[in-house]
């Protein structure tokens, strides 16, 4: 990185910030109470407040939100009559999954072949360090040329909505002229990358019942219905032969014309295994930004281990469905929906309910605050031009925000670039690439007061 006073601050915080961390990291902040304690997500959303305090933010609360988490909040003023800045991040994680699996432990910051390795180091723990760390490096260089408001929420990972409502109920606290979403990420490790796109997402859970309790599959096999099997043959009928999204009524033909993404580099982010095929389509970035993409996220049934010779009474599964920018998420909700219950074999009883929605988002990607962006990372990583592309994930809060301030200019960035593994064992963050966009934010911010 060329020489700046911002990069050389931002340099010499690094090892705070490796402190920080992994003081974060330490919280099990799963916002799903059944598997992990909400103490656990108290003391995140606590360690946050008193972080902005620390950073003389006013106005520091925690919002108790209506799906019964908390979303921490400050205001630190800047000059009379600057422009006001949003900074996003989220403190929830999703579970570490297979903790045997992961090379240390997950909730343990560790440091190994220059990378940083923990359950949210990039997503999206390491994102409320970074805006950290760009505020830091802008008071020690002249000062905060802008007004910040900063958000942190508590359940971005459950989909549960508790901050969209909340922010619809107290409309005038996250108004700002920019938002800057930190929760995406970088297109390729040091590439500079703005997203534009987010896909929305629905979460379907679908129950199946045939018989009023399981029966001795010897005796009754062959002609009782079973409902495992009525619910692998739902769950079939939402892919076609290629392994495409087939969902009855919803559009999945539409193309990305951005950044391209290689085939053989999909598959080596992937970590797809030798011989086995992608799935769908056409080209990778079609696929995975500009279509519907469904995902059986789980299926009740009986494991293997300690299963006994029985046709299944019941069965069910919950379903995701990634929904591309320009297709509403109701509307997506009710087709697939419809089509599990049309596709329902053997007359079997069959129940839908939805229990999370988030609507797609795609930014303008014209506004004068794109232009401040792209000259920072100009900056933070030379000889790069800052890179659109989209991404298949969701941040359901962009939306509510966009409708509640339709002026507003939004921008996402972030530390979750293939290498890091988000939701997979082994995530880890960058420490290069958390330096280099902590630095583009605070540059971001000194051109944005200057426009």
């Amino acid at each position: 990185m060329s020489s700046n006073p911002v990069a050389e601050t931002v340099a010499s915080l690094m090892p705070r910030a490796r402190t920080e961390l992994g003081e974060l990291v330490a919280f099990k902040s799963v916002a799903d109470f059944d598997q992990f304690p909400k103490s656990e997500s108290e003391g995140a959303a606590n360690w946050v407040a008193d972080a902005l305090r620390t950073e003389g933010f006013q106005d520091v609360a925690l919002l108790d939100t209506p799906d019964g988490t908390q979303s921490v909040y400050g205001y630190l003023p800047g000059p009379e009559g600057a422009k006001t800045v949003l900074l996003y991040a989220h403190y929830d994680v999703q579970p570490p999954l297979d903790e045997a699996a992961w090379t240390s432990p997950p909730f343990e910051l560790t440091e190994r072949e220059g990378r940083w390795y923990g359950r949210g180091a990039a997503d999206c723990k390491g994102g409320v360090i970074m805006h950290l760390l760009a505020l830091r490096a802008l008071k020690a260089n002249g000062g905060i040329p802008v007004h910040i408001k900063v958000i942190a929420e508590g359940s971005e990972e459950q989909g549960t909505g508790g901050l969209e409502r909340y922010a619809e109920e107290h409309p005038e606290l996250l108004a700002a002229d920019t938002i800057v979403i930190g929760d995406t990420g970088n297109f390729r490790l040091g590439l500079p990358t703005v997203t534009s796109t987010l896909r929305g997402m629905t979460l379907v859970r679908v129950q199946i019942d045939t018989l009023e309790g399981n029966l001795h599959s010897g005796q009754f096999g062959g002609a009782a219905p079973d409902a495992l099997a009525a619910l692998i043959r739902v769950l079939d009928s939402l892919r076609a032969k290629d392994g495409s999204t087939t969902v009855d009524g919803l559009a999945a033909h539409a193309t990305w014309d951005g950044l391209s993404y290689d085939e053989e580099q999909f598959r080596q982010d992937a970590k797809v295994l030798d011989g086995v095929e992608l799935i769908g389509s056409d080209t990778v970035a079609d696929r995975i930004w500009a279509r519907p993409a469904v995902t059986v996220l789980g299926i009740d049934c009986p494991p293997v281990v300690g299963a006994t010779p029985s046709v299944q009474a019941g069965a069910r599964a919950l379903v995701s469905l990634r929904v591309p920018p320009g297709v509403d998420a109701a509307e997506a909700t009710k087709l697939l929906q419809s089509h599990l219950e049309a596709h329902t074999p053997w007359g079997a009883r069959v129940r839908t309910e939805q229990i999370g929605q988030g609507q797609p988002f795609s930014a303008d990607t014209t506004s004068p605050a794109y232009t401040a962006m792209a000259d920072a990372m100009a900056i933070a990583y030379p000889g790069q031009e800052m890179q659109y592309a989209g991404q298949g994930g969701s941040i359901p809060l962009c939306n509510t925000l966009a409708a509640l301030y339709p002026q507003a200019e939004i921008l996402l960035i972030g530390l979750s670039e293939p290498e890091a593994q988000i939701h997979a064992v082994n995530e880890s963050v960058s420490p290069e690439e958390l330096e280099r966009l902590s630095v583009t934010e605070a540059l971001f911010l000194q051109n944005y007061a200057g426009n």
